[in-house]
Parts: C-alpha cells; sequence; structure tokens
C-alpha cells in the first residue's frame, strides 16, 4: 500500500472535489489493516498481475451493534480502478513514491525488489512508505466562470483543479492549502474575508455589524461572492447540508455562532475528528483577538500560532488593519525579531528512518533545542534538514492550482527554466503547491519545495537559500516570476520591495503594459493603432468613455488572466449592468476597468517573442535583439477570447505584408519595453490594418503550442535569456516555415455543468487544449477537433442556424455540406434563405411551436450528427440554448462561429478525401530541419480560403 487518503466530505461528493487528507486519520490500526487486506484480496480476485491499482471503501459511521454491544467496521467497495488514477498521482506527490514510474517498470519486466527507492538512493522499492506529516488537498473551482451554474457538489466531477499542502499536522497542511489556492484567503479565518473580524471592528466602533455591500467591508465567499450578515438559522443548516465550494467557512461560521460538533456533523456528515481540529482553530482566534497591537503578541503565542498555521498575512489583517506587501513584511519583521522562523523537511518516504538524497521541502515550525559542545559551550539549534549548497541557484515560482486561464501551459515553462538553469550549471529551485504539475515531481529541480505561493512563503525559502552554511551571502541569482501565469507576477511587487533580485523583464515594463495611460504614450511615439479606448475608475467615467468611443465595447478589469471579468457591451444598459456586477474581478485592489472598441468581424493574431534585451540599460548593448517565436492566427474571428479559440501557425490567410509587419511591430514593442524572456502580443487585423489589442511582456499559456509547433522550448530559450546568454550565444534565429500547419483547438468541461450554455465570448472557458498537426490546414483542424472529442462527421445530417449576420456567409457552408451528401436541417430564417439560393433545406419548426418530431428529437435519434448553431440569444432556456445544451449532453460536435464552421467544412471535405497520414512529432521536426536546411524563407503554400481572413 503506496497511501491512504482519507475524504473530509461524506459519501456523495466525487472524490475529485472532495477535501482529501492524507495519511487516514479517523481509522483505528486495525481499522485500516481491514482495509489494507481488502485492498489485497480485491487486486488478486480482479487479476491485477503487475502495476497500480485504486480500491475506494465507503465507511459506515453509524452502524448496527453486534449482539454484545461492541461496534462493528461496517464497510463496503465503491470501486476498485486497475490502473493509474488521479488518487495516484496525489499519493506520489505526498509520499515521495513514483507510482506511475514504477508501474512502468514493472509492466516491462522488473520486480520491486530489484529496483531502488528514489529518494533515499540506498533502499529497495519494495516498501510501503512512511510519512510523519499531513498532507491536505484541496479542490479549485471555477464557478465564476460559470455563473449559471449549479454549485452543489455531487459525484460529477467540477474542480479544474487543486493544491496540495504538507504540514506537522492536520489544523496547519489545511490553513497552508487553504492560503495556496489563491482565492484571497489565507487560512480558515482572520483574512479579509472574515466577516467575524469586519463585524468586531464595526461595534468596537460603535457602529452595527455591516451589511452586504457596504463601503470597505468584504464580506464574501472563498470564489469572492458577496454573502448574508448575518446567515439565518435555516439558511445556515442548508449550507452545512449541502455540500458546495464554501462549505467549510460555513462551519467555521456555526462555531463561531456556538452550534456544537454534534450539530455540525449531523448536518454535513463530515468526521468528529476535523471538526474538533476545525474548532480548535476557531478557538485560537480568540486568543489571538485579545491582544490589541502586534507588539502585544507574546512570543509564545505568535510561535503557537505559526504552528497551527497562521500565516503573516493573517495576522497583518488582524493587528494592522488590512493584508498588503508593506503590513506583511511588518509582520515578518516582528516575527523574525522574536526568533520565530521556520524549518524545512523533508518528504523523504521513510519518516526520517533513512537518509534522503533528493531535496523535496516543507516548512514547518519546531521548537528549538540546545546542543553542548565539548568546550561546554552552548547553542541554539532547531531540526533543519535542509543544506544549503554553495552553487549559485535560480528560484522558479510555478503557478499553483490549475484555474480556467492559468493552466498546465505554464507549468510548461516553469520546467523547461528548470531544464535551462541546470544547463547552465545553476541550481534550479522550484515552488509551488500543484500536485497534478511535472514541476512538482522531484526530478523536474534541483530543489522543490512544496509550499503556498504567497510573500511569505516565497521569502522564507528566499532567505534560507540566499546563505550557506558557512555564512556565504547571495547564493540565490533571482527569481522567475515571468512564467507562472498571474500568481507569481503578484508577488513580484512584494518580493522587490524585500530587496529580492528579479530576473528577466523589469517590474517596470510588466506594469507599463498593464497601464493603459502608459501603454497609449508608448504607442503613441511608436505610431501604432490600437482600438479607441479608454480607463474609468467609476460608472460615470465608463458611460461617458462608451458613448465617445462608440458602441460595442470591450470592458475588462486590469491584472487578470484568462478573460476574467471581461464582457462585450452593446448598449449602455449592459455597461451599467457590468460596472455595477463585475468589478471586483481583479487580483489587484483598486485596478482600473479597461474599455475599448470592440472590432466586430476582425481577425485577431497572437504573437510570441522571445528577447534578449538589458532591462536596466536605454542604450541597448550591440547584438540584443528580439526574435518572433511564432504569428499564431485565430480562426475564430475577434470577441472569441485567445484561450478558447482555434489558433493556426503560420499564419493562413493573412497577406505577407500584413504578416512582415505584425513580426516588425512586435519586436520593436519588445525592444521598446527592454523585454528579457518572452512577451505576447495580441492583434487584430481588420481591412488590413493592424490594431495592437494588449501586450503582455511574461510567457502565455500559447508559449507550449508554439513550442511544439515550432520544435524548439522558447521557454528554455528565455530562460537563459535571463540567465546571461545572448540570443546570438545560442544561435537563435526565427523559424517562420516548418513545412506543415499546426493548429491549437481548444477543450470545454460543458459536460461538467448542466444548464450552462455552451457560448463562446470574450471570458475564457475553457480547461485545456489539443494540437493538431498536418501539411495542410484542414487535416490539421481535422485532427485537432479529433483530439478535443469533437470528432467531425462524414454523413448525416446537420442542423444549421445562424444569427443574421452570419447568413449571407451560412449559403457557401450549406451548399458544401450538400454536395457531400450531408442533408441539412435549418430554422424557418435560415432556411428561407438557402431557398433563395437554390437549395432545399429541411426546415424545422421552432421547439417552442410544439410541432414534432422537432430538432431535439432528431438530435435523440441520431439523424443530425453535428450542429452548426452561431448564438443570436443565450440561455439555456431559450430554443438556441436547448439546442445547444442537447447537443453537449449527447456528445453531439457543435460549432458556433461562423468561421469555425467554414474550417470545419474543409476539415470534413479532407476526411471524406482521405490520403493523410499520421506521423510522430519527431517526422514533423526532421521536415522542419529539411526545410530550413534548404533556406526556405517561405510559408508552406497557402489553401484558397472562403472569405479573407476568416476561411480556410
Amino acid at each position: 500500500i503506496v497511501c491512504g487518503i482519507e475524504n473530509i466530505d461524506a459519501m456523495g461528493v466525487h472524490t475529485g472535489d472532495s477535501v482529501t487528507v492524507a495519511p487516514i486519520l479517523t481509522l483505528t490500526d486495525k481499522e485500516y489493516q481491514a482495509l489494507r487486506d481488502a485492498s489485497f484480496a480485491i487486486m488478486r480476485k480482479v487479476g491485477v498481475e503487475t502495476g497500480g491499482s485504486n480500491v475506494q471503501f465507503a465507511i459506515n459511521p453509524n452502524p448496527e451493534p453486534n449482539p454484545d454491544g461492541s461496534k462493528p467496521f461496517d464497510f463496503v467497495v465503491v470501486e476498485m480502478n486497475p490502473r493509474v488514477s488521479r488518487s495516484s498521482a496525489l499519493a506520489s506527490k505526498a509520499t515521495g513514491f513514483p507510482i506511475a514510474k514504477i508501474a512502468a517498470k514493472l509492466a516491462v519486466g522488473y520486480t520491486l525488489d530489484e529496483l531502488r527507492n528514489d529518494i533515499t538512493g540506498n533502499t529497495s522499492a519494495c516498501f510501503e512508505p512512511s510519512i510523519d506529516y499531513v498532507v491536505t488537498k484541496m479542490p479549485r473551482w471555477t464557478f465564476e466562470k460559470f455563473p449559471e451554474a449549479d454549485e452543489t457538489l455531487t459525484t460529477q466531477m467540477k474542480s479544474v483543479g487543486e493544491a496540495m499542502a504538507i504540514g506537522r499536522t492536520f489544523k496547519e497542511s489545511l490553513q497552508k492549502v487553504i492560503r495556496s489556492m489563491d482565492v484571497k484567503r489565507f487560512g480558515f479565518g482572520l483574512d479579509k474575508n472574515d466577516q467575524w473580524l469586519a463585524a468586531k471592528r464595526a461595534m468596537d466602533a460603535g457602529q452595527p455589524p455591516p451589511k452586504p455591500g457596504e463601503e470597505g467591508v468584504v464580506l464574501r465567499t472563498a470564489d469572492d461572492q458577496p454573502i448574508e450578515w448575518p446567515i439565518t438559522p435555516e439558511k445556515l443548516a442548508r449550507k452545512l447540508s449541502v455540500p458546495s465550494q464554501g462549505r467549510l467557512y460555513y462551519i467555521r461560521y456555526a462555531m463561531k455562532e456556538g452550534w456544537t460538533n454534534e450539530k455540525i456533523r449531523d448536518l454535513s456528515g463530515i468526521d468528529p475528528f476535523f471538526l474538533d481540529q476545525m474548532r480548535q482553530l476557531v478557538d485560537f482566534e480568540d486568543t489571538l483577538s485579545g491582544y490589541e497591537r502586534l507588539e502585544d503578541l507574546p512570543k509564545e503565542v505568535m510561535f503557537e500560532a505559526k504552528q497551527l498555521g497562521y500565516a503573516d498575512a493573517q495576522l497583518a489583517n488582524l493587528y494592522l488593519g488590512n493584508i498588503s506587501s508593506e503590513n506583511i513584511l511588518k509582520v515578518r519583521a516582528r516575527r523574525k525579531e522574536l526568533g520565530i522562523e521556520p524549518v524545512y523537511k523533508l518528504v523523504d518516504t521513510c519518516a526520517a528512518e533513512f537518509d534522503a538524497v533528493t531535496p523535496y521541502f516543507y516548512s514547518t515550525y519546531e521548537s528549538s533545542y540546545t546542543s553542548f559542545s565539548e568546550t561546554g559551550e552552548t547553542s541554539t539549534l532547531f531540526s533543519d534538514e535542509i543544506r544549503v549548497s554553495k552553487t549559485p541557484k535560480v528560484v522558479i515560482l510555478g503557478g499553483g492550482p490549475n484555474r480556467i486561464g492559468q493552466g498546465i501551459e505554464f507549468d510548461y515553462c516553469c520546467c523547461h527554466a528548470a531544464y535551462a538553469a541546470d544547463e547552465l550549471g545553476f541550481e534550479s529551485v522550484m515552488i509551488n503547491s500543484n500536485p497534478e504539475t511535472v514541476s512538482t515531481d522531484y526530478d523536474t529541480s534541483d530543489l522543490l519545495f512544496f509550499e503556498p505561493l504567497t510573500l511569505e512563503d516565497v521569502l522564507n525559502i528566499y532567505e534560507k537559500l540566499d546563505t550557506g552554511a558557512e555564512g556565504e551571502s547571495g547564493l540565490v541569482k533571482g527569481f522567475i516570476v515571468q512564467f507562472g501565469g498571474q500568481t507569481p507576477l503578484n508577488l513580484a511587487h512584494g518580493l522587490k520591495l524585500a530587496g529580492v533580485p528579479i530576473l528577466g523583464t523589469s517590474l517596470d515594463s510588466i506594469d507599463l503594459a498593464e497601464d493603459r495611460d502608459r501603454f497609449d504614450a508608448l504607442l503613441e511615439k511608436l505610431g501604432l493603432e490600437r482600438p479607441a479606448s479608454g480607463i474609468a475608475r467609476s460608472l460615470d467615467q465608463a458611460v461617458e468613455i462608451a458613448e465617445e468611443i462608440g458602441y460595442p465595447v470591450l470592458v475588462r478589469p486590469s491584472y487578470v488572466l484568462g478573460g476574467r471579468g471581461m464582457e462585450i457591451c452593446p448598449d449602455k444598459k449592459a455597461l451599467v449592468h457590468y460596472m455595477t456586477s463585475a468589478l471586483d474581478v481583479s487580483d489587484l485592489d483598486g485596478a482600473p476597468v479597461l474599455i475599448d472598441k470592440f472590432l466586430a468581424g476582425a481577425t485577431e493574431v497572437d504573437v510570441d517573442v522571445v528577447a534578449d534585451f538589458d532591462p536596466t540599460a536605454d542604450e541597448q548593448p550591440a547584438g540584443r535583439r528580439a526574435v518572433c517565436c511564432g504569428v499564431m492566427q485565430h480562426i475564430e474571428h475577434a470577441g472569441v477570447h485567445s484561450g478558447d479559440s482555434a489558433c493556426v501557425v503560420p499564419p493562413y490567410s493573412l497577406s505577407r505584408p500584413v504578416e512582415e509587419q505584425i513580426r516588425e511591430i512586435t519586436r520593436t514593442l519588445a525592444r521598446e519595453l527592454r523585454v528579457c524572456g518572452l512577451m505576447n502580443a495580441q492583434l487584430a487585423v481588420k481591412d488590413e490594418r493592424i490594431y495592437l489589442i494588449e501586450v503582455n511582456p511574461r510567457a502565455s499559456r500559447t508559449a507550449p503550442f508554439v513550442s511544439k509547433a515550432k520544435h524548439i522550448s522558447w521557454p528554455s530559450v528565455a530562460a537563459k535569456a535571463m540567465l546571461g546568454k545572448t540570443l546570438d550565444e545560442m544561435g537563435v534565429q526565427e523559424v517562420r516555415d516548418t513545412g506543415a500547419y499546426a493548429i491549437k483547438e481548444s477543450v470545454f468541461p460543458f459536460q461538467k455543468f448542466p444548464g450552462v450554455d455552451f457560448v463562446l465570448g470574450p471570458e475564457m472557458r475553457s480547461t485545456g487544449e489539443v494540437m493538431g498537426i498536418d501539411l495542410t490546414v484542414p487535416v490539421a483542424y481535422l485532427k485537432a477537433l479529433a483530439a478535443a472529442s469533437s470528432e467531425l462527421p462524414t454523413e448525416g445530417g446537420v442542423f444549421l442556424s445562424v444569427r443574421n449576420d452570419d447568413k449571407p456567409h451560412a449559403v457557401p457552408i450549406a451548399r458544401s455540406l450538400m454536395a457531400m451528401g450531408f442533408t441539412v436541417y435549418t430554422t424557418e430564417g435560415t432556411g428561407a434563405l438557402l431557398q433563395e439560393h437554390g437549395m432545399r433545406p429541411q426546415v424545422l419548426q421552432r421547439i417552442a411551436a410544439g410541432a414534432r418530431p422537432n430538432v431535439i428529437d432528431l438530435m435523440s435519434d441520431g439523424r443530425i450528427t453535428l450542429v452548426i448553431n452561431t448564438p443570436s440569444r443565450t440561455g439555456w432556456q431559450t430554443d438556441e440554448g436547448k439546442i445547444r445544451a442537447t447537443a453537449v449532453r449527447l456528445n453531439i460536435p457543435m460549432i458556433t462561429t461562423i468561421t469555425g464552421a467554414e474550417a470545419g467544412v474543409r476539415a470534413i471535405e479532407a476526411s471524406r478525401a482521405g490520403g493523410w497520414e499520421v506521423r510522430a512529432l519527431q517526422d514533423y521536426a526532421e521536415l522542419a530541419k529539411k526545410v530550413r536546411a534548404e533556406g526556405a524563407g517561405d510559408a508552406p503554400p497557402r489553401p484558397a480560403t472562403v472569405r479573407s481572413g476568416s476561411g480556410v
């Protein structure tokens, strides 16, 4: 048995949506051995000869007593997976035992006793790991992207990521995992979301408790949604009995209200052990709140707080009034003044029975001990298992838990940064809290710290590594913060304030790109065009700007990823609604709202750039330059978030002069921003005019795609540039032609959210992506769609319904489909248009009309195999919303943009024609080398387009 993992939530919540704990904490040894024996018996009966398996049990908390009155251990088997599972990945990170790696070696003939334990280096892998710490995993949800979704947690998994934390106790690891979630929470309470603390401050000031929406008061759930104050007992009971992402905080509320553990257990089904642990935290808050000032807090109380997992940010909020980098550093200074600092322990698989050679660490707080020398001198020491070498170090900050807008793409960048640092002779140090990633494998970096990505935790590691055992200082060359997405960037200012060296592009350049006024001034200086725009910090300003530049407008907060809070407002009413309901989305307090003129029908382009400019020099040294990693043309028009749009590299229909101008624009911007590392630019092309949408001087989510498409690790190149290598020294040149087209397609989670309408827009909703590659665009797109589980049919019926703006483009689409033998079903409006052009579609009445069979009937009986619907109305209650929901439920391929439909038709034609083949990525890499060796300067021949700038 590698690891036992316990769900905190009762049966009925998918294990991927439950907070889980390892090792199992609520069973006696006899009960644990019963589950262990049952697991072995199941594996033997199923016939598992080798590899890893996962067995899930459910335990009856209230079994019928035995005749003698004793309590039996009553359990059932929920399921058994004779394969590596999601839980296997978590167990591997929790114990340091690489289940998948061991299983692969067993599959090719090794036996367990022949394999070595990588962590210790001198013991066998034929052992059961023993751990002397507690691991807590917490799911990360993104319900804010799907406001229509039911947030109730059931047997259908709804989370999109997770974080893991390690501590000496459950209380410590629980608080650490909460602050790992990057949801503006720093623990179980006492942070800016603590409504109890807000109420106490109000009453201390002689004011009534705050009400929702009051200025300056933050009363919010984990996902930043307003809550009621006070909560009625009826609602609180319902919140405890119905599993949801915020239930832990309702449990805390109930404890503050005086509800007993028994009452909470009866409502929630959560084991009394965990409730007692949570209550200890709630009770300790009263101890902390008994001191008025930070200076009054005794050393022993602060030390106990740190052992319980309380963050400096929580103490800053309690004693200094708010959470800011400055206040966190003040608490830090006071803590260090008292001599309270963390120690680092190894994840060693054996509870310190053997020495570990793999540096995989977590932090905790332990009491010191006194050492006596032979001469009688004494010294105070801490049980710290970290040993700092003299080798210069590079610290890479990961992205934390996956979420929409910040996913595994950034982990690719972090891993390749670690590889690059190793190549240049540095020790690579990885800090991350995500057990799903490669960056948190113990063999990816030289040192791995499984820690929350907060200012406190990162600074603790920096100070520990920057000074050697013999007093050497300055061992950390710097931090790479631009590869992990927005999470590490949000820490950058605090790190700089603390004197931490930041590698690569300066923070001032990153801020310049986000600061609309400064960036507009730069564009004006360079003579570059962008959509008419403005910055609003109030509703009145927003309305004034929108009326000046003209509707429709694109509005979004600054300093966000994944288009969070982004919306297209067609009129004043929509803008007013946006400004009054979506202004707390930015990750930085006080960030303004950006308003742009929306360019309807424009072709959007993404460009990734790598540069080696000196971020501190006004006059750049000779030879410093920027290289375009790739120019990506979106298939969907502007208005669909770049993370949701399919994109093609190289561009398939941009004119050569426009493409060259785009390359020159992005290289110039990289020079002006003094980019050292990666930069991403988004542009729109309309009527051969180029508009700059935004520039981000950091790694983007397209970096892995461009790296695979061009067969070059651009993050590795960028990391080496940050560490002092020039592009000339690395021999890096632009790669315009690889002899093939690569297409990125997005993967969406709509099947997980019944009632959510499948409509693409400016806010990102995809949870992953795939790539198709081939010598032609249609086949590459066909492969990409198939990889995204949206394989296009080659026969059957197609339902075609488009909004008025798209109807002229529906004619050639329908004609092509009919020519291939498809039966085309349409709504009355689209059908009338096709009839005017000599076609005879099958016209269906609206669902609301009640005529049968309707489109949903035809979808249900398999006669419709593809849905093409460009939305005119959204919402699952509408006719078209019901059609889209049915397509998702029945897994019928669906296309919701007209340009996507044009590309899809060409892909179907290619599929029917056949003749294409499957090749390994290495074969395409060899083709690219051959093309470069032959000196071809042009991209592959571009196929004819359906219409300029949109079709394929």
